[in-house]
């Protein structure tokens, strides 16, 4: 029995079985190992593969190890490559051709358990050999944990609260007040003072006990008063200052400022206003609207603006429907998760997150170090919600299967037709991108989770918001 010399390469082993997991796609396995497995579920989603492999399959693993091994071993007397097996195990050791076959082994008996016995495993194996000898069977036992069953409750007749998506003339007046100001001029005052919504340019240079501090200094800065750009009451104490005008602005940055130094600390700016620009409204008329539509009349413009605003009104009112519907059915399932899927999910969280940070022009460091955080606090941020994310998935999934929810491969062409139009992309050529990045089953997970959403939005009841109507 070489199990004890054998045990140092098990974390090898395992690496390799999480690398054979991530690309599986058993084409080894076809007519691989003899072998035989059987699972005993414990507690805690965890299950215990016994399996055992022919000792055939042993002999051809050794042989495999010692034609690599030979390869790159200079036993004196012998050219590389040429040493005779009897001679290379008595000059290297039997153990060195075990902890060689085992590599060959374990994770192809291991994956084919995992396949027979159709268990789903969420973590890496631990690995216990019981036995491994020439001309014995291989027997080992991998103890994983699995994805759980989900008890399921009620999901199908919801009450759900029916939203409000009245729109009317004075959300129409809003959309065009929003229109004047994105088209609005700019004109330079020459006489007066700052108002509230003017764009004041300043020089500005910031001081705490006297001192100038890191970041507290501007040239020619463009700030719009109002707009709380600056700290709390900083852009109030220049209201009615004059072009040419300097004063001495005292603030007291917030307790959660990001730079641990002023956080809570009180500083004076001294400010000096070079020009102020505000803001001109062009009227509400039809010229208005040519100018900033394809409509000849205001009217037009305005019918446009309501049933687009009625369009968004319903969508959210559909989202919100949805959301509170599997939000219930979530919270009437009942389901253990495992820790390991949570870590998965906070790691894919951090991944989103960096990708984003990356998007902006900013990496992951510099965000850690100016919000004065670590990669431990977001994880532990993230926990949560990648917690009922974990359990949503979970739960998504047991009433499709339940339900019967399948996607069609038309469902999935028309989804890739839709993203290729997205991308301005040919279909066939996306499809092809996507079965080389092996996503063609996410996606198809993905509209398989987003009709079971249907499913259950469908069916749900809708009830009139009673504290709604109270307050009206």
């Amino acid at each position: 029995m070489h199990g004890g010399r054998i045990l140092f390469v098990i974390a090898l082993v395992l690496d390799k079985i999480v690398l054979a997991m991530e690309n599986i796609t058993y084409d080894n396995l076809k007519g691989g190992a003899l072998m035989k497995a059987t699972a005993e579920k414990l507690e805690n989603n965890t299950v215990v593969l016994d399996v055992e492999v022919d000792a055939e399959q042993l002999a051809k693993a050794l042989d495999q190890a010692y034609r690599k091994l030979v390869k790159d071993v200079h036993v004196p007397g012998f050219r590389k490559g040429k040493t005779p097996r009897v001679v290379f195990e008595n000059y290297v050791g039997k153990a060195a051709l075990y902890n060689e076959a085992v590599e060959y082994v374990i994770p192809e008996a291991y994956m084919k358990a995992v396949d027979e016995t159709g268990i789903e495993p969420v973590s890496q194996p631990q690995l216990e050999i019981e036995q491994m000898e020439e001309g014995k069977a291989v027997k080992f036992k991998a103890t994983v944990r699995v994805k759980p069953e989900v008890e399921l409750g009620q999901y199908s007749g919801l009450e759900v609260t029916k939203p409000k998506a009245d729109i009317d003339e004075k959300d129409v007046d809003k959309e065009l007040a929003k229109l004047q100001e994105r088209h609005a001029q700019l004109i330079n005052v020459e006489e007066g003072a700052v108002a509230s919504g003017d764009l004041a340019i300043i020089d500005f240079t910031g001081r705490k006990d006297g001192v100038e501090f890191e970041g507290g200094k501007g040239t020619d800065y463009s700030l719009e008063i109002g707009s709380g750009t600056f700290v709390p009451g900083f852009e109030d104490q220049l209201i009615g200052a004059g072009v040419g005008e300097t004063r001495d602005i005292t603030v007291t940055f917030p307790e959660d400022y990001p730079n641990e130094d002023l956080k809570g600390q009180e500083a004076v700016f001294t400010v000096t206003v070079k020009g102020i620009k505000r803001k001109e409204l062009a009227a509400l008329d039809d010229e208005f609207a040519k100018d900033v539509s394809e409509f000849d009349t205001l009217e037009e413009l305005r019918n446009d603006l309501l049933n687009k605003l009625k369009e968004a009104a319903e969508k959210q009112a559909e989202q919100q429907i949805k959301g509170e519907a599997v939000q219930k059915a979530v919270g009437n399932a009942t389901v253990d998760i495992p820790e390991e899927m949570v870590d998965t999910r906070v790691e894919e969280m951090l991944d989103n997150m960096e990708r984003r940070l990356l998007s902006q022009g900013l990496n992951m460091e510099n965000y850690l170090k100016y919000t004065n955080s670590s990669i431990d606090d977001l994880k532990k941020s993230f926990r949560d919600d990648a917690r009922r994310g974990v359990k949503t998935t979970l739960v998504l999934e047991a009433i499709a299967k339940k339900e019967a929810i399948e996607v069609s491969d038309e469902d999935l062409e028309k989804e890739i037709a839709r993203m290729a139009e997205n991308y301005q992309q040919d279909p066939g050529v996306l499809r092809k991108i996507l079965e080389g990045r092996n996503q063609i089953e996410f996606i198809r997970e993905g509209l398989q989770q987003q009709k079971t959403i249907d499913f259950i939005a469908e069916r749900a009841k809708l009830v009139e918001d009673t504290n709604q109507e109270a307050q009206e």
